[in-house]
């Protein structure tokens, strides 16, 4: 923004007191001081400066002191002046272009094709209804609204939260177990501080599993224990033999393998809490998007005295909202609140924001749009890949908004990713998810936040991306469970 566009003071700007004992005259002060200005950038190159009766009043000198001065930098090739026009800034310092460093690796390429899972299709968010709801809210919250805000969430969007998750999910909730937060890890870490406060020190994971999980868990001062996962979800009897007293488990669809955690092993994880006297830990994360049936209900519904129930609207709505729930066991909720006196609930006005969308039905309607969608591109995802890539195998698709594809056992997926990478194709290896490498290759492919019509060139990159020359197959190792 140039100066002329500012309301600038500019005595301030043009410090024109004497500094040599008065010898020097006022207009050779005033042109020192827009001299230096302009060496310094603080005028730029074409800005206007102010008409000579205005800067005269505004420095309460005589306008003859201003005219000399900007005569004297006309001359000197500092100021430029046009009949008709304002008076402008002709010279600029000298700022050369720094020097590429030497060695500098050269620029990635850019990514055209984003087959990476964790996004919803961001083209999809319902902008004109999250605006109203936006609006609605700014014009009708009240005073109280506006204070600070409760560390639990608005009471507003946590009645609502109640009753949307009892409706949808099968959730045993009330306003009073609900907190907002601002995510699914944010939830996490509260809930593992809490647990940490209570004596619990190990938490089981998931393998493979969210790293970012992991991560929250250890930030908060717990061990993890990795437990593997079979095509019924969740290996129970392998977590009966670590020392964990808590679990994290994606029980309607796994991340990254898209299992679904069967009902015997559900009824078995319940009665491990309580034979341990833990507690369960369930991520809902993408379970809205159920394609070949309803949506499998939570476990919170079983045993809400032991299961605490993770959520949020990163991936049916967007990331960059921050709004998400922990539905807590009632007799842990003043060891949450305890653990987390510094926790700070997302935005008083888009908490109210969310309770408007989901109370008005759009929520829903989203939800039932989004699942169309996504149904329709999974089938073509597929389709595509059986005729590009027939020696894959496709697995987890019945839910969610990403596949695996597993692979040959000679396939490089680690060449493959940086193959596809250098070809403008992002793409997400299952090692990446593992503590150690895999004995079956495979890819996580997303599908949530690209088009239809990019499916098609997107798999004929990864198709060459297979096919690039590689040395040698990988050596592999099964993953086994920490101890």
């Amino acid at each position: 923004m140039t100066v002329s566009q500012t309301n600038l003071a500019w005595a301030t700007l043009l410090d024109i007191r004497p500094s040599d004992g008065g010898q020097r005259r006022l207009h050779d002060r005033l042109a020192h001081a827009l001299r230096t200005a302009i060496r310094d950038g603080r005028l730029a190159q074409g800005a206007a400066v102010p008409p000579s009766r205005a800067l005269a009043e505004e420095l309460r000198c005589s306008r003859w002191v201003v005219t000399e001065a900007y005569g004297q930098l006309i001359a000197e090739g500092y100021l430029s002046a046009r009949a008709g026009s304002a008076t402008r800034v002709a010279w600029a310092p000298d700022t050369p272009r720094p020097r590429p460093r030497a060695g500098r690796p050269p620029a990635k390429p850019p990514i055209r094709y984003d087959l990476a899972p964790g996004l919803p299709d961001l083209r999809a968010f319902p902008r004109r209804r999250w605006a109203d709801a936006v609006r609605t809210v700014t014009g009708s919250a009240v005073r109280y609204d506006l204070g600070l805000p409760d560390p639990a969430g608005h009471a507003v969007l946590r009645t609502t939260l109640a009753q949307y998750l009892r409706r949808s999910r099968g959730a045993d909730a009330h306003a009073g177990s609900v907190s907002v937060c601002a995510g699914v890890t944010d939830g996490l870490v509260r809930t593992c501080r809490a647990l940490r406060a209570e004596g619990i020190t190990d938490l089981a994971v998931e393998q493979p599993g969210w790293g970012r999980l992991r991560d929250a868990a250890t930030s908060a001062g717990l061990r993890v224990h990795p437990v593997p996962v079979d095509h019924d979800g969740l290996r129970v009897d392998d977590l009966t033999g670590t020392p964990a007293r808590a679990v994290v488990v994606g029980a309607a669809h796994q991340f990254p393998t898209g299992t679904v955690l069967s009902p015997a092993r559900r009824a078995r994880l319940v009665r491990w809490a309580r034979e341990v006297d833990g507690f369960v830990i369930e991520d809902d994360y993408d379970a809205e998007f159920r394609y070949d049936r309803h949506p499998v209900a939570v476990m919170q519904g079983m045993d809400p005295s032991r299961v605490f129930l993770l959520g949020s609207v990163s991936k049916t709505l967007s990331p960059a909202l921050g709004l998400g729930w922990l539905v807590a066991p009632a007799a842990m909720s003043p060891a949450l609140r305890a653990a987390n006196l510094v926790a700070t609930a997302p935005p008083v006005l888009d908490q109210l924001a969310l309770a408007t969308f989901i109370d008005r039905g759009w929520y829903d309607a989203h939800l039932r749009a989004a699942r169309r969608r996504f149904r329709s591109r999974r089938d073509l995802l597929i389709r595509t890949l059986d005729a590009q890539v027939p020696d894959g195998r496709v697995a987890g698709t019945a839910a969610g908004l990403h596949i695996l594809l597993h692979l040959p056992d000679s396939a490089d997926t680690r060449k493959t990713v940086r193959a596809a990478a250098a070809a403008g194709l992002r793409l997400a290896d299952l090692d990446d998810y593992h503590a150690h490498r895999s004995a079956r290759p495979a890819l996580v492919l997303g599908y949530g936040n690209i088009s239809d019509t990019e499916i098609p060139p997107a798999i004929t990159l990864l198709r060459e991306a297979l096919r690039s020359p590689r040395t040698s197959p990988p050596t592999r190792t099964f993953e086994r469970a920490s101890p």
